[in-house]
């Protein structure tokens, strides 16, 4: 009796472990039970559908095409200031833009073997689906400005231009000094330590983190008030109020939207942003890297590191301001004009 009870409990545990570390699959848009197609979407050529959003100036007629890349639980409705933007700069500058969903958010397939190279391809197959030419600029906030070194990496040859705004450092990137991210890892609230991490050295574990009731489990999932600036304290409820009407950001799930997010940007990445080569070396182009010195997300620290370390990075950075200081239209218009000398 014994005997049978042990292998009952056993065979319990397994089951237990099989589901604790493998997420339900996700509810893939336009399939039977899955969320509705409502937006313009393009097939890659790995089968998966892109899903996207134009705006400003008509792309047949724009002098620049910039590709805007969402952050962390968002999606290309909710991409930076964009609506807050002063018609005159989009039709002063001739400003083309498109935002996509990322894999796994909005209306945009998983991509279960999401990289930074990966996504970086995606944009490029994004841009010579619309027609965008040989060169088009990228411009991405928070763990979208994470990607843009990705597209710094694998595509440099289509870019224009390259913009990121308060990017999402991975700590354990090679080149910064161990001492120095170790500081900025440290100053993260316990909770968010612990889900780095997870993510980090052990990403199979993640769906089970974030679903468990054991420990605190990702706060910026959580919206904790202690992961944001006294800034982004005053600009939530403006936030809030912009994005309360628009479609959610994981409605095919949370696993392959918000927890790959976690594995992928502070896995083990196969390059160092650090040791990146400047695409531009004539200067017919630039890179430019936004920053408030009051973002508790992503510690300031390290972005001035990055910004010694890489000479050919125009840095900005912003007092007193934290990780939302983008969606401030006046902030959004300077980091809008940046890439265009003369028209700061």
């Amino acid at each position: 009796m014994i005997k049978e009870i042990t292998v009952v409990l056993c065979l319990g545990l397994a089951v237990w472990a099989y589901q604790a570390t493998h997420p339900p699959p996700p509810k893939l848009c336009g399939a039977p039970g899955g969320p509705p197609v409502t937006a313009p979407r393009i097939k890659l050529r790995d089968g998966r559908h892109l899903s996207y959003k134009e705006h400003g100036f008509p792309r047949e007629k724009a002098k620049a095409k910039i590709i805007l890349v969402h952050g962390f639980a968002t999606t290309k409705h909710d991409i930076m200031s964009m609506t807050d933007l002063v018609p005159h700069v989009v039709e002063e500058l001739g400003l083309y833009f498109v935002s996509f969903d990322r894999p796994g958010y909005g209306e945009s397939d998983p991509d279960p073997k999401r990289t930074p190279k990966s996504i970086a391809l995606d944009i490029e197959e994004l841009a010579d689906h619309l027609g965008l030419g040989s060169k088009f600029y990228v411009m991405g906030f928070s763990m979208g400005g994470q990607v843009v070194w990705g597209c710094l990496k694998y595509i440099p040859h289509r870019l224009a231009g390259a913009t990121l705004i308060a990017p999402v450092v991975n700590y354990w990137w090679p080149g910064f000094p161990a001492n120095l991210s170790t500081e900025a890892y440290y100053r993260q609230i316990p909770q968010e330590q612990w889900m780095l991490s997870v993510a980090h050295h052990a990403p199979w574990l993640t769906y089970w983190w974030n679903t468990q009731k054991l420990f605190p489990a990702s706060a910026v999932i959580a919206r904790k008030p202690e992961i944001f600036s006294r800034q982004d304290l005053e600009l939530a409820p403006m936030v809030a109020e912009k994005s309360k009407d628009r479609p959610p950001a994981t409605p095919q799930g949370e696993f392959e939207s918000l927890h790959q997010d976690y594995n992928v940007g502070f896995g083990k990445w196969e390059f160092d942003p650090m040791e990146l080569e400047n695409p531009f070396p004539n200067n017919e182009g630039s890179i430019h890297l936004w920053q408030g010195d009051e973002d508790v997300l992503v510690p300031v620290s390290l972005q001035r590191y990055i910004a010694q370390r890489i000479p050919w990075i125009n840095y900005h950075e912003l007092p007193g301001a934290g990780h939302l200081f983008l969606v401030i239209p006046h902030n959004f218009e300077q980091i809008v004009k940046a890439p265009f000398p003369g028209k700061e």
